[in-house]
């Protein structure tokens, strides 16, 4: 499948024993862009190899930021400004869940493998399998205490694995489709289902309770939950950031029709960080105005997007690239 193919699996809604880090030959490049208030400064990252399509991105405690690949037979990181290929067992195949332990461990949702795998801080690479013979993931959490929550598609379940041990939360709803997947302090687990219109919050005890949300065929993706306890989530089909917070459920417009969002992130003073896939551009939700920011490139498809330590507003492109916006300019 050429690149361009590969790419609309991920427009449509969903989802070694040891390492060698062999470093790219890519250079960080800075590129002014404008947007509708004040000139922006973008770093971007292109990907070494022609096929390399980065998908997940999150950040780690030591400010590295990790990415998944798809197709490519390693996943990425930056670090320190330069950008490295870790290799791995085989090609991915639409790995689209990724997160950071808060011990710098990353771990990935692994299709092809029918596992879950995981980078520990020494550089090993392990596979935790599941157990069905048709496997398909979307997105992955890490909590507080250290397990991974992912989207399992093919098991109707947010899934839980802890110490090598994987719990699944099947639920009940009439057509289902679990997607995003976010993890609140407290530990409860905060999930979107895609098919059913519904968001699903898992309690620390294990309780499950299904919300409706408000507009038919919203299709919910993406979801964060933000310090203030605010979950917040992609309504993609209604071009809107959706908010629910104490049982109610708020909805703001991007303004642009066919936006394609994807990616949602938090920052710390509240703003929601949104990619827009088919205008190139990044979206800022702040006191309740939405802010666009063009990327450089015309072709450009942010498709998930993670804030670092120092407030940075990462993406992962996948037409072949990782972008930065300091936070100097996010902030503004």
């Amino acid at each position: 499948m050429n690149r361009a193919g590969a790419k609309l699996r991920f427009w449509r809604l969903l989802v070694i024993p040891a390492v060698l880090v062999v470093p790219a030959l890519a250079v960080a490049a800075v590129l002014i862009a404008h947007e509708s208030g004040p000139r922006v400064a973008f770093v971007e990252y292109a990907m070494p190899q022609p096929l390399d399509m980065p998908t997940a991105i999150a950040a780690a405690p030591d400010g590295s930021m990790w990415f998944t690949m798809d197709l490519a037979d390693a996943i990425g990181r930056v670090h320190d400004g330069r950008l490295e290929r870790v290799p791995i067992a085989a090609k991915s195949l639409e790995p689209v869940g990724l997160d950071v332990g808060a011990d710098g461990s990353v771990w990935y949702t692994d299709n092809a493998s029918h596992a879950i795998s995981h980078v520990t801080a020494s550089g090993d690479i392990k596979h935790f399998p599941l157990d069905t013979p048709v496997v398909r993931l979307a997105r992955l959490a890490m909590a507080p205490d250290g397990a991974a929550w992912f989207a399992e598609e093919t098991g109707y379940s947010i899934t839980r694995l802890k110490d090598g041990a994987i719990t699944r939360h099947v639920f009940e709803s009439p057509r289902g489709g679990p997607y995003g997947v976010a993890i609140a302090p407290d530990g409860t687990v905060w999930a979107t289902l895609q098919s059913g219109d519904q968001l699903l919050r898992i309690a620390p005890d294990g309780a499950m309770t299904a919300f409706d949300v408000p507009r038919p065929a919203a299709v919910p993706s993406d979801i964060a939950v933000g310090p203030d306890g605010s979950v917040w989530f992609i309504e993609f089909r209604a071009d809107a950031i959706g908010r629910f917070k104490d049982e109610a459920f708020h909805e703001y417009p991007v303004g642009v029709k066919g936006a394609g969002l994807s990616g949602l992130a938090v920052a710390p003073d509240g703003s929601v960080w949104f990619g827009m896939l088919r205008i190139a551009s990044l979206g800022r939700l702040r006191d309740g105005k939405v802010d666009t920011f063009r990327l450089p490139r015309e072709g450009a498809k942010p498709y998930t997007l993670a804030l670092d330590r120092a407030g940075d507003v990462w993406y992962a492109d996948i037409s072949g690239y990782v972008g930065m916006l300091p936070a100097r300019w996010a902030r503004q």
